[in-house]
């Protein structure tokens, strides 16, 4: 008789029975459910959080509907809109002004009015423009008012829009049709042109002077990891005119020669003139730029899962963990943000949140020495990636969908594009063990909530968190990964970084990324204090003959804006904190630290025509008074004219009082990045990690950790295996069966 069968009807009966057992012991959840709050944790019936919440589906669609029927121009889809036409380039909501918000959420004003903003490109005007609009009141929109002159002093130029989709399709029709074909010879022989096997990247900003719109774009193989295959050709496109027949090539680049155009390279490269470097044509999956592992699948990695289901809870766009409790969202430029952030009930900030992410590049080639991006422009909310559960974030995450309205007339869905969850660090938050007088153990174990987003911004992988420890400190963090830029390596290219590949220069660059931290630290009006430490000589009292170095503590008000701008690399005060009026229970005021983590390269000289525009880069830190007109560090229009930015951080900085003022820190972190072989086939997290801690300073009577319920204590004379003195021993039951795993989903090759 075959026993085999027999046997596998009766494992698979057994691992049912073991599986039902398991449910029954744990609470099954699905990764991709936001969590309802118990009754005991609920939110105000009114939403309050909601007053931060994003645009809905159908609130984006009420706006679009308002605006094509009140605006009395005709509104093109993004998607295809000529540069000469209109167009809604994107929504986003509308934050309320603080004051209003605060009378809402603290004093039982009236909730302000919900408005969307919205960006218009209008090319079919006499002066063309862009505008701002917020329109309002949500969800039925029944008014708009201008704010562009108020916000910017006047219309923002057309040439400094943001370039859509639409245009870089544009000017890839027109490499195809127009630029290539006028070096036939060329591109067949030395290309291997056949009309796929390129793709072109662009660099910005665009041009060296304001109302230039010309483009260099680099030529790559077209296969997977495109980025570390470089042909050597650029060409550079003028794209200013509105009419798309009137573009023009200014300039080719190939293998560090110039031509005035393609038909002159042609000219060249058929007569015996240039020297041709001809690259071997890559494979379709880039051979060693392709990130499939190069090593079969083996024991499975350690997973994390929480025994009695999810110790935060989500609704709508507010999340509680632990005594904290804050609002998340995400701008279409600048990503992912927070509000109204409360520790034990209490505001510890009303606003965190990115506001850039900046890459100066070296190179010997033309596109790769003159780009800076400004990641803003291009979108690191509208750049939002879907995220791979057990990679991108643990496999039991709570995984939120993000909306967006961007080069389109309809909201697009990002589904699983955000992430919370909470994270065993694998080591202990304190802890001590005694072995002289009293023996004992005491310790908590450091288990912190996670809010991630990955923006995925050309080459690029930003992974944002925001991280919620016990202490009640708070952490910014940023990781760098994906695939680095590179240029065809040429000449003295290695002047400009590592070789990577026969024909591939990793090359030089730095990144820099600023954040906005709205602190208000037991009440909206704070002064910002420096700590700091000196040794000083001192005779030993006992012993007067003599000498002790002893270190003693240094206090300093810094009482200006001034005062508190530092630049990039000067020493800074090691502990520098927002104080509050009122005093912890010892006498000391009651204070938040700002720690910064960044090893950032060199800021371009201010020296540079296009400085202005990213000189929040020339400050770890800068504290400035908060005012409803300076809402943000920078613009996205920067990018595309930098040259006479529309915002200039350095103007933020005129010496004005910041004593028992409400006040927002600037907080830039950085590092500097030389590609190397590891780099490939690209980029690891491991050591391109930068961000800031926000640390309770003298803000509690003692560490609030200690009312953690995961704190372990037991003495040497108590029975440490029971229970009721140890919460670990009861580990081998309350964890003895696995959660139920869902399916594997992912949605981030649908509709593309």
């Amino acid at each position: 008789m075959n026993l085999k069968p027999v046997l596998i009807l009766l494992g698979l009966a057994l691992a049912t029975i073991f599986a039902l057992v398991c449910v029954l012991l744990t609470r099954e959840r699905s990764p991709r459910t936001c969590q309802h709050l118990p009754p005991e944790q609920e939110e105000t019936e009114d939403g309050q959080s909601l007053v931060f919440a994003d645009l809905t589906a159908e609130e984006m669609s009420q706006v679009v509907r308002y605006l094509q029927g009140h605006l009395g121009v005709p509104l093109v889809e993004a998607s295809r809109a000529e540069p000469s036409e209109n167009c809604i380039a994107w929504l986003d909501v509308q934050v309320p002004a603080k004051a209003e918000v605060l009378r809402f959420l603290d004093s039982g004003g009236a909730r302000p009015p919900r408005e969307a903003l919205a960006v218009l490109y209008f090319g079919k005007q006499p002066e063309p423009n862009i505008t701002e609009l917020v329109v309002g009141p949500l969800p039925r929109p029944a008014y708009h008012r201008d704010v562009t002159v108020r916000k910017y002093g006047g219309k923002v130029p057309y040439h400094r829009r943001p370039t859509l989709a639409v245009e870089y399709k544009q000017i890839g029709g027109f490499l195809k049709s127009q630029v290539f074909p006028s070096a036939p010879a060329f591109m067949q022989q030395v290309m291997e042109y056949d009309g796929a096997n390129l793709a072109a990247v662009t660099a910005a900003p665009r041009g060296f002077q304001s109302g230039d719109r010309v483009t260099w774009f680099v030529l790559f193989q077209n296969v997977s990891g495109f980025f570390l295959h470089p042909v050597g050709l650029e060409v550079l496109v003028d794209h200013s005119s509105l009419d798309v027949s009137e573009w023009a090539v200014s300039r080719v680049f190939y293998n560090g020669q110039y031509y005035r155009d393609m038909v002159q390279l042609e000219s060249a490269y058929v007569q015996g003139r240039i020297s041709v470097e001809k690259v071997r044509r890559a494979p379709q999956d880039g051979d060693f730029s392709s990130m499939k592992p190069r090593a079969p699948a083996a024991a499975p990695f350690p997973l994390q899962f929480e025994p009695q289901g999810p110790r935060y809870r989500v609704r709508n766009n507010q999340v509680l963990f632990q005594g904290w409790s804050f609002a998340f969202g995400m701008s279409v430029s600048r990503g992912l943000r927070l509000f109204d952030i409360r520790h034990k009930g209490e505001r510890v900030a009303y606003e965190i949140s990115v506001q850039e992410a900046l890459s100066v590049y070296g190179s010997n080639c033309p596109a790769g020495m003159s780009t800076r991006y400004m990641d803003g422009s291009f979108g690191l909310g509208r750049y939002t990636s879907p995220l791979v559960p057990g990679v991108d974030c643990p496999y039991l995450a709570t995984f939120v969908d993000t909306l967006s309205l961007s080069d389109s007339l309809r909201p697009k869905k990002r589904k699983a594009s955000l992430c919370i969850f909470e994270q065993n660090l694998g080591s202990p938050l304190r802890r001590h063990y005694s072995n002289l007088q009293s023996l004992y153990y005491g310790g908590l174990v450091n288990s912190a909530l996670v809010l991630r987003s990955i923006a995925t911004v050309g080459n690029y992988d930003y992974v944002w968190d925001f991280i919620f420890y016990q202490n009640g400190a708070l952490e910014g963090k940023v990781q760098a990964t994906g695939y680095p830029s590179s240029s065809f390596l040429h000449g003295d290219g290695l002047r400009y970084g590592n070789r990577l590949w026969e024909h591939t220069l990793g090359t030089i660059h730095t990144h820099f990324v600023n954040y906005k931290v709205d602190l208000d630290v037991a009440g909206v009006k704070n002064s910002l204090m420096a700590h700091d430490m000196v040794f000083e000589m001192a005779q030993a009292p006992w012993s007067p003959e003599q000498q002790i170095e002893r270190p003693r503590l240094t206090k300093r008000v810094l009482d200006t804006e001034d005062q508190a701008a530092f630049l990039l690399h000067s020493k800074m005060p090691r502990y520098i904190y927002f104080a509050a009026n009122s005093k912890n229970k010892w006498g000391h005021q009651r204070g938040y630290r700002i720690q910064i983590t960044s090893s950032a390269g060199d800021h371009i000289p201010e020296a540079s025509s296009m400085e202005r525009a990213i000189s929040w880069a020339r400050y770890q830190l800068a504290v400035t008074r908060r005012k409803e007109e300076e809402p943000t560090s920078t613009s996205i229009y920067n990018q595309n004219d930098p040259w006479t930015p529309t915002v200039a951080f350095a103007d933020f900085i005129n010496n004005e009082t910041i004593t028992n003022e409400d006040l927002v820190a600037w907080i830039t972190a950085g590092f500097l990045h030389i590609p190397h072989s590891e780099d490939i086939p690209n980029t690891v997290t491991v050591g391109n990690s930068v961000g800031f801690l926000l640390r309770p300073y003298n803000y509690y009577d003692l560490d609030p950790s200690i009312y953690s319920q995961d704190g372990v204590f037991f003495t040497s004379e108590q029975d440490f295996t029971a229970c009721e003195i140890n919460p670990l021993a009861c580990l081998p039951k309350t964890a003895s069966c696995l959660p139920n795993f869902p399916p594997f989903t992912f949605d981030g090759f649908r509709n593309m």
